[in-house]
């Protein structure tokens, strides 16, 4: 009688290849996701934009009008929103991969394919709300009349920046998650501690001096100032060693989360 052996690619090579034979699952997987996340809403995609809004109305008010923050002579609001974008796309990234084997555990013991499509899929979902709540980031532009750069150019690079800082931690806490079912307790936590520990209401450079390096650890830094430096004009800038260190933090993340997932993969359809 003949078994059916489900399993991974046999070497690294063979993996990534699969990765691109199977590419038209990916393509079907992120369309899913896209029409799930919207369908039989009340107002559809606005959701992408009514989250951002909020948080800069809400950051405005507090930071802005309360504590007076600094914002480098840049309009308060237009500083918040340019940052809210990446943290939202980050934050919605990890909630999203984090479940998504679990939430495919039918689909993952039935056929072999790279599972890794599955939680990547979910973090391009979440780059579509990232492209959408550029509407409203452009809108504000144009309402407080502050204009793009040259340094608009580097925006696609900022966003894949964003993309790869979301992906890796995606796939560590995803595999982990497989493993540990209580991790999904832990996961919103380290999403709310992520979000004060990262320049979303403040600029980075209040941050003192002595703290920069341990403060540049968090990836999302990198990133959100990096939108900022290329959507904003003024005199924003970014800090060489800061972003250098979560440039470097996002790559460590990244190798670890692959090496980890790789590692369990071949035990997903087991323990799921």
């Amino acid at each position: 009688m003949s078994r059916l052996v489900i399993e991974s690619g046999r070497s690294h090579r063979e993996y990534w290849r699969d990765l691109w034979r199977y590419r038209e699952l990916f393509y079907v997987l992120a369309w899913r996701d896209i029409t799930v996340r919207y369908k039989q809403t009340a107002i559809g995609v606005i959701w992408a934009l009514l989250q951002p809004l909020l948080t800069m109305i809400i950051f405005t008010v507090l930071f802005g009008h309360v504590a007076k923050m600094p914002s480098d002579g840049m309009p308060y609001p237009l500083l918040v929103l340019a940052a809210s974008l990446p943290w939202q796309f980050i934050s919605a990234s990890l909630s999203s991969a984090s479940q998504s084997l679990v939430g495919n555990s039918n689909l993952i013991s039935k056929v072999y394919f790279p599972r890794l499509i599955i939680p990547a899929s979910a973090v391009v979902t979440a780059t579509v709300d990232l492209l959408i709540s550029f509407v409203l980031m452009a809108a504000m532009m144009v309402w407080y009349q502050d204009w793009p750069t040259w340094r608009i150019v580097f925006l696609p690079a900022f966003i894949l920046l964003a993309f790869l800082a979301a992906l890796g931690p995606g796939l560590l806490i995803t595999a982990l998650n497989v493993q540990y079912r209580d991790f999904r307790y832990i996961i919103p936590f380290v999403i709310q501690l992520g979000f004060f520990i990262s320049p979303v209401g403040y600029l980075s450079s209040t941050v003192p001096d002595k703290w920069r390096m341990l403060y540049s650890i968090n990836p999302a830094v990198g990133v959100i100032d990096g939108f900022r430096w290329a959507l904003l004009g003024g005199h924003n800038t970014i800090d060489p060693r800061g972003f250098i260190l979560s440039l470097v933090v996002t790559a460590v993340l990244l190798w670890v989360g692959i090496a980890y997932f790789r590692k369990m993969e071949r035990t997903f359809a087991d323990v799921i």
